[in-house]
């Protein structure tokens, strides 16, 4: 039983960052129950492909017509029972449907009501669409990695969509703590834009020094993109490895493995020999297959890893042991973190059929709707 086996959410179907919010809190043990509305939406069925959506594990899904009156007061009638709410619509939209903050909060003043966008629900961008890629650049934290990297762009949704995700879980357990003892709810207004520049804080300490971002002839070279021992390298079968000895010690270490003897430890911070070393390194990591690295490398204080794919990743031996992933019925994360005492777990590896939060309705009331065709 996870820690948040009490908590009630309430989350209306949506794309990305929403339902991984409410994937977060149903692996910690929340009953999550998602209403779908009649005819749904495209892009969640056409990103997830016919395997499943992995978003959707541990949640109850109800499909409601919200265009008709019953199937909005039913929608009242769930949210007045609920602890929390989550939505992920541009501006305006809940309240066009006669859900928005002021209705709801009339029937439970309690509620955590919690908006997930990229853009926030204030603004000059607010009314308008976008995308992980574009909220990152936004927040400035795209301009700092150069665009030079392999695979040369952040990891699809990771550094915007997942980091809005995760604001916005926190945001609804920190809202539902103080609550217990105000009595109160609150809209929590997660954007993207502002978790991820909140996230980014180290990389703006590091910025602010001129070690990381800065551009121009009188830039400082930059520790994690032009130093030739926080880099990616091409292995000599097309793989690539990653190493990162910022540390004086690791650094040492780095060239005793390598056998570099003519590389003076004390000289890391010189810049004037970055670019040299760097190619150096280049041509040495190219020399030999990614698996002779990881025979040389893994388990050392290098601060090595190789790139893995997902599919690689689920077989690493680290992640093996520590059960970061499942691979049936498809490839996925287990929760995290990890509790000792009442800890997360996927109680079904999809949506269940039988809502709980219906328990509370009418039964003869629950099928006529069924017969009218508002609620599947």
């Amino acid at each position: 039983m996870g820690p948040l086996h009490t908590l009630r959410v309430i989350e209306f179907e949506g794309i990305g960052p929403g339902p991984l919010a409410g994937m977060i809190l149903a692996d910690m043990g929340a009953e999550v129950t998602v209403i779908r509305r009649k005819g749904g939406g495209g892009l969640a069925s056409q990103l997830g492909g016919g395997k499943g959506d992995i978003l959707n594990r541990s949640k109850h899904i109800i499909t409601l017509d919200l265009k008709q009156p019953e199937g909005l007061a039913l929608t009242l009638d769930l949210l007045t029972s609920a602890d929390a709410l989550i939505e992920g619509n541009r501006p305006g939209v809940m309240e066009r449907l006669g859900l928005g903050p002021e209705v709801v909060h009339a029937r439970n003043p309690k509620l955590i009501y919690g908006r997930m966008t990229g853009w926030g629900q204030t603004g000059l961008l607010a009314p308008t669409a976008g995308h992980d890629l574009n909220y990152i650049a936004l927040t400035g934290l795209l301009g700092m990695g150069g665009g030079r990297l392999p695979p040369q762009r952040p990891p699809a949704t990771l550094t915007g969509d997942a980091i809005g995700a995760l604001g916005l879980a926190f945001g609804i357990v920190a809202a539902a703590f103080e609550a217990k003892t105000s009595g109160k709810g609150q809209v929590v207004d997660a954007a993207i834009v502002d978790i991820a520049a909140l996230l980014g804080t180290l990389a703006t300490w590091i910025y602010n020094n001129g070690q990381i971002g800065a551009s121009g002839p009188n830039a400082l070279p930059s520790v994690f993109y032009d130093s030739p021992f926080y880099d990616i390298f091409e292995c000599a079968d097309g793989q690539w490895l990653t190493i990162g000895p910022l540390e004086p010690q690791f650094y040492a270490l780095m060239l005793s493995k390598l056998e570099l003897t003519d590389v003076a430890p004390n000289s890391q911070y010189d810049t004037r020999q970055w670019p040299a070393l760097k190619a150096r390194l280049s041509v040495l990591f190219k020399s030999q297959p990614r698996a002779h690295w990881d025979a040389l490398l893994t388990g050392t204080d290098v601060c090595y890893a190789p790139v893995l794919t997902p599919t690689e990743a689920a077989a690493h031996p680290h992640n093996v042991a520590r059960e970061v992933f499942r691979t049936e019925p498809v490839l996925q994360a287990n929760p995290a973190p990890r509790f000792s005492r009442t800890p997360g777990e996927i109680r079904q590896v999809g949506a269940g059929e039988t809502a709980p939060a219906l328990s509370a309705i009418d039964a003869s009331r629950l099928a006529n709707l069924r017969e009218q065709g508002v609620l599947k």
